[in-house]
């Protein structure tokens, strides 16, 4: 039950982000993707700055946090890249 959890907060974490980083989202799978490895990234972050989450608003939160950082950075490639 807990993988149908990730994933069901990966989804909405990913939605989330995407409308706060650009205005809209990106389709299901692009924001499930995005929101996945932003939890991902986000639960090392939060780690690693001594926050530990337990609830489900807390991995939520977590989840978005790591996918706004993961959205900036490939932003910020992406303009680097179109430079060239």
């Amino acid at each position: 039950m807990s993988f149908i959890w990730f994933i069901f907060i990966g989804l909405i974490s990913g939605l989330i982000a995407g409308k706060l980083m650009r205005g809209g989202g990106f389709g299901w799978l692009v924001n499930l993707i995005v929101g996945v490895a932003g939890g991902v990234l986000g639960g090392w972050m939060f780690s690693a700055l001594g926050i530990h989450t337990s609830s489900i608003i807390g991995s939520l939160i977590t989840s978005v946090v790591g996918a706004i950082v993961l959205l900036w950075i490939v932003g910020l490639i992406n303009r680097s890249v179109n430079k060239r």
